[in-house]
């Protein structure tokens, strides 16, 4: 196992001569995209430091957090048959506008990728995948609240789609949300004093962090769980938000 090792593009919180376990920043894709195909790529990125890497899952490109790869084919195709019989956990974090009125929310909804002019998935019950969410309601912050998903299946956009079907949407999603507005402390602080005209956003990108992870370790089958720290943006939103509501989604059970 190496050290964690941080750069501007991912920290590397595991890696052994199967798995590498990375925590990307928001804004970067994990790996090839067909309608941008000279995006910058973690893949790319992370083949520099570690050589060549087996692509297992993929998560947003607008979403921070955890993505694992394979050093190996072995490897590769141990950790698929895992997604593919859902033996791997996964948890997500998110910020939503509004206060749901549910506690837990299961959705059940087939999902169709690129199913419209803007190329997104949308649900569609005739011609879609099977895919299942979890959601549990951590704790209103005012006119936001944070969310835990548990993704049971691994569809395109698949928690940003679900909330949306629900009505809820991700604070800055680019592509499920009507609502584009960054948020600002001065906009959830009582006594602040700072210059409104200066004043630059706490987060102005979609707020979800694949979170956690779990999975068996394709050699030794030993259970494995891994957490990403939240990226700056997110943990300054955090902290604000459980210093003023007393409501953190790290307190979550």
């Amino acid at each position: 196992m190496r050290d964690m090792k941080k750069t501007l593009d991912y920290t590397t919180i595991f890696c052994d001569d199967d798995i590498l376990v990375l925590n990307k920043r928001s804004g970067l894709l994990v790996a090839a995209d067909r309608y941008d195909v000279d995006a910058m790529r973690l893949d790319k990125e992370a083949e520099k430091e570690f050589g060549h890497l087996f692509t297992v899952h993929r998560i947003d490109k607008d979403t921070s957090g955890l993505v694992v790869y394979a050093r190996n084919a072995e490897s590769h195709k141990h950790i698929c048959e895992q997604f593919e019989q859902r033996v791997v956990k996964k948890t997500y974090h998110c910020l939503v506008h509004g206060r749901p009125s549910w506690e837990t929310l299961r959705i059940d909804a087939p999902l169709l990728v690129d199913g419209d002019a803007r190329h997104r998935t949308i649900v569609n019950r005739r011609s879609g995948k099977s895919a299942v969410t979890d959601f549990y309601f951590i704790g209103a912050c005012g006119s936001y609240s944070w969310i835990k998903a548990c993704p049971k299946t691994g569809r395109t956009h698949q928690i940003r789609v679900h909330l949306s079907n629900a009505g809820y949407s991700i604070v800055c999603d680019p592509l499920y949300s009507g609502n584009q507005r960054a948020i600002y402390l001065s906009e959830i602080k009582r006594r602040w004093n700072g210059d409104e005209f200066e004043e630059r956003p706490l987060l102005n990108r979609l707020a979800l962090h694949a979170y956690k992870i779990a999975f068996n370790h394709p050699r030794t089958n030993e259970r494995l769980e891994f957490i990403a720290p939240y990226p700056r943006d997110l943990e300054a939103v955090r902290k604000q938000f459980e210093k003023i509501f007393k409501v953190t989604p790290l307190d979550d059970k």
